[in-house]
Parts: C-alpha cells; sequence; structure tokens
C-alpha cells in the first residue's frame, strides 16, 4: 500500500499548476449594429474556411491575380514563415514532456601503476570497453512545463490567425488595388470622349472666328477647356501606371514585366446578405489572434510561479562494461536508478517575484490590446455599412447631376452655335459637366472600394 501511494503522489501532483484559470475576455458587444438589421449572435467561426469572395465581384481578371497573389505574395510567404516558426517552437516547448534519452559508447587503453593505492606492487595495462544509455526527465509537478506547452501552442494559433490575417489583407489590397485601376479606365475613357468633343467644339469656334462671328476670346477659351482635358488624361495615365505597379508587388511580380490591358466595365457590387456585420467577432483573424495570444501570456504566468517551487530531475542509466571477453554478456550489465534531484532557490534578489509580475503586465497589456482590436473592429464594420448605404444613395444623385449638366452642355452649345449665347456659357456648362461625370464616376469605384472594406471588416467571405 505504502508503494503504490509512492508511486501515484507524483502523480498526483503532476495535475497542480500555478497557472491561474483561463476564461477568454469579455467584451461589450451592442444588441445591434445601428447602419444594419438582422443581428444575430456570434459564435466562433475563426477557423472556418474562407470562400473566394471576390468571384462575387464578376471579373474574370481579379480573380487570376488574386490567385497569383496567393502563389507569389511576398509578404504572405513572410508570414506563413513566421507561423511555421511558432508550430516549431511549439514542438519544441512540448519536447520537455517527455524524458531525454542518450546513448553512447567509450573504448580506452589504459596502464596503472603499480604502486597505486591497494596496488600490488606491479603495474597493470588493460581495455576497456563500454556502452550504454542513460535517461533525464523532470517530474512537472508544479506545471512549468505544461504551462510553457500551453503558451507555445497558444502562440502557434494566434500565428495561424496572423497568417489569416495577413491573407485577408492581401485579397483585400488587390481587390482594393483592382476596383481603383478599373475606375481609373473609366476615367481615362471618359476623358477621351471629352477630348473629342471639346475638340470639335474648338473647331467650331474657330471656323466661326475665321468668319467674323466668333472672338479671339471664345477661340482662347476653347482652347483652354481642350488643353486642361488633354493634361487630365496625362495624370489619369500617371496614376493608373502607379496604381498597376501596386499591383504588380501584391502579386509578387516585378512592375517592369507587369501589365494589365485598360478594359472599360464597371465591377459588379455585390450585395451582402442582411445580418452578415453580425459575423465579425466570430471571423475576424486579428481578434482570434489577440485572444489566443492572451491565452498565452495567462499560461506564462504558470511558469513564472512554478519558478516559486523546487526543480525535481530523476535520472537513470544502464549499459554494458567490461576489460575482457564478450562486452554484452549478463555479467558485463550494469545499471543505476537516480539520482532523484531536488533543486530550490533560496534568494534570487527578487528575480522571481518580479518575473511574476512580469507576466501578470504582459497579461493586461494584451487584455486591453484585446480590447482595443474589438472595439476597431465595430467602428470599422460601422463605418463600411455606412459608407455602403449612403455612397448608393450619393451615386445617384450624383448620377442625375452629370446627366443634367450633360444636357445643359449640350444645349449651351446648341445656343453658341445658333448665336443666342457666348462661348463663357459653353466652357461653364462643359466644365461643369465634365466634373459632375468624373465625380459620379468615382462614386462607383468608391462603392466597389467600400464593398471590399466591408469584406474585410467582417472577416471574409464566408
Amino acid at each position: 500500500m505504502n508503494r503504490l501511494a509512492a508511486v501515484a503522489a507524483p502523480v498526483l501532483l503532476s495535475a497542480c499548476s500555478m497557472a491561474p484559470a483561463y476564461h477568454p475576455p469579455q467584451t461589450a458587444t451592442p444588441p445591434a449594429y445601428k447602419e444594419v438589421a438582422g443581428w444575430t449572435e456570434a459564435t466562433p467561426l475563426d477557423a472556418a474556411p474562407r470562400a473566394a469572395w471576390w468571384e462575387a465581384f464578376g471579373d474574370p481578371v481579379l480573380n487570376d491575380l488574386e490567385v497569383r497573389a496567393e502563389k507569389a505574395s511576398p509578404t504572405l510567404a513572410a508570414a506563413l514563415a513566421r507561423y511555421d516558426q511558432a508550430r516549431a517552437a511549439a514542438r519544441v516547448e512540448r519536447a520537455d514532456l517527455f524524458p531525454a534519452i542518450t546513448a553512447g559508447a567509450d573504448a580506452s587503453r589504459q596502464r596503472v601503476s603499480g604502486t597505486r593505492f591497494g596496488g600490488d606492487g606491479s603495474p597493470r595495462t588493460y581495455s576497456d570497453f563500454s556502452v550504454g544509455g542513460a535517461l533525464d526527465y523532470e517530474l512537472d509537478l508544479w506545471g512549468r512545463i505544461r504551462n510553457g506547452v500551453a503558451a507555445a501552442r497558444a502562440d502557434a494559433e494566434a500565428s495561424a490567425a496572423d497568417l489569416a490575417s495577413a491573407r485577408l489583407s492581401l485579397q483585400a489590397s488587390v481587390a482594393d488595388a483592382y476596383a481603383r485601376l478599373r475606375g481609373l479606365d473609366a476615367q481615362a475613357d471618359l476623358l477621351h470622349q471629352t477630348v473629342d468633343a471639346f475638340g470639335k467644339a474648338y473647331d467650331l469656334t474657330v471656323r466661326r472666328h475665321d468668319g467674323g462671328i466668333a472672338s479671339g476670346i471664345d477661340v482662347n477659351r476653347a482652347m483652354t477647356v481642350l488643353g486642361n482635358a488633354r493634361a487630365q488624361i496625362s495624370a489619369v495615365a500617371a496614376e493608373r501606371a502607379a496604381t498597376e505597379h501596386e499591383i504588380a508587388a501584391l502579386v509578387g511580380e516585378i512592375a517592369s514585366d507587369f501589365s494589365i490591358a485598360p478594359e472599360v466595365q464597371p465591377l459588379a457590387a455585390p450585395d451582402l446578405p442582411a445580418g452578415t456585420p453580425s459575423e465579425m467577432l466570430q471571423r475576424r483573424p486579428d481578434i482570434a489572434a489577440a485572444e489566443r495570444r492572451i491565452a498565452a501570456a495567462n499560461a506564462r504566468i504558470g511558469v513564472a510561479r512554478a519558478a516559486f517551487f523546487p526543480t525535481l530531475t530523476l535520472g537513470s542509466g544502464a549499459g554494458f562494461e567490461t576489460t575482457h571477453g564478450h562486452l554484452f554478456q549478463t555479467p558485463n550489465s550494469f545499471w543505476g536508478l537516480g539520482p532523484l534531484s531536488a533543486v530550490l532557490t533560496l534568494f534570487d534578489g527578487g528575480r522571481r517575484a518580479s518575473e511574476v509580475k512580469m507576466s501578470r503586465a504582459e497579461y493586461d497589456e494584451l487584455a486591453a490590446g484585446y480590447r482595443d482590436i474589438v472595439l476597431g473592429a465595430f467602428r470599422q464594420t460601422e463605418d463600411a455599412i455606412a459608407a455602403n448605404r449612403l455612397l448608393a444613395v450619393q451615386a445617384a444623385d450624383q448620377h442625375t447631376a452629370a446627366e443634367a449638366a450633360a444636357r445643359t452642355s449640350a444645349l449651351a452649345l446648341i445656343r453658341y452655335r445658333n448665336g443666342a449665347s457666348d462661348y463663357l456659357e459653353v466652357v461653364t456648362a462643359q466644365t461643369e459637366a465634365l466634373d459632375a461625370q468624373r465625380a459620379s464616376l468615382g462614386l462607383e469605384t468608391q462603392i466597389m472600394r467600400s464593398r471590399v472594406a466591408l469584406v474585410k471588416a467582417i472577416g471574409g467571405g464566408a
């Protein structure tokens, strides 16, 4: 019975842990998003597979860019390497749960003095051969090793969430840049059409001037609006080139060898289902990473507190040794169990107490950071929802204004051709029409970008 108790005691003690009981941090959540109806209570989905959400935009070029970015982005490759490091570090910590087993062999030729203590006056020469192994194992009575393993595992899970966050950020950056690129293509197409129209108006003004009907001021005004429109084409081209180079870097290609053919085709603006924003806390990988780091910090408190207790290590060894004859024979065997060593630090100048305080402070810091991330996530989601709703209204109003400005420009040119007004009225109308049409195209691009921002804010597509 005493032997059974002696064996069971270490096993029972091994269940001890100096880490505080961990509970995921709680944050206040609103009963509903004020910007959208359809709130549902969240359940953890940060590890759920993500769909190819960008396919909802219905553009094969964008689909291809997203696939290329996944394969060749250096940013994503670096995040994957950090995840591999974290997994390897977790395996290193886990190795301490098991005994360390070593093996070795020795062979020597020795001559000992005949006048040594206990000698018979005659020197002796002999060979010594040995082979054996040793086992060392730390008894994890206070949970130091187990808490270290738990912390490393939580760090690895946080790194996995970081990888998912980097992937989502990359996908959103590619989609956002592509939306801007296609918006610039639409702007360039509008400007080319405008230059053609302004060129025809300029030719009309020159003919009227040559016929003595129009003044030189009218000719100069026509040339001014035409020159401004041509200059804007160059500005848009420069911005498009920079955006194209940005996409090249995102997909891991050299800008000099990368190009996307201009195309005037508006992206489809997919409608996200009602209630989708409620999944934000479920799916956002940055929130999952922050929570896992809090769990790791909690486990490290246990590691620091375990240092106040003695470290117990069990050692043993066995093998064969002989100076003559066959090595692997029963009479040549040896073994030993022990020593069982215990080490307890009695004085360290407050080092261990300070390490416990440091680990608790780290936990508090991460908990505060977690709350900040959650608050930021709610803000980003509300911003994206509001932008999607209000931009749609703004775009409709701006489209109406652009159509009215275009009609005004056409009527002003007719009035000028008929001699009912001077060219200043034409210039004013043409400038207002161009500004209104460019603003309308700009809003369409903003709508695309706001849809991308919303997908990113809620942690990706379902």
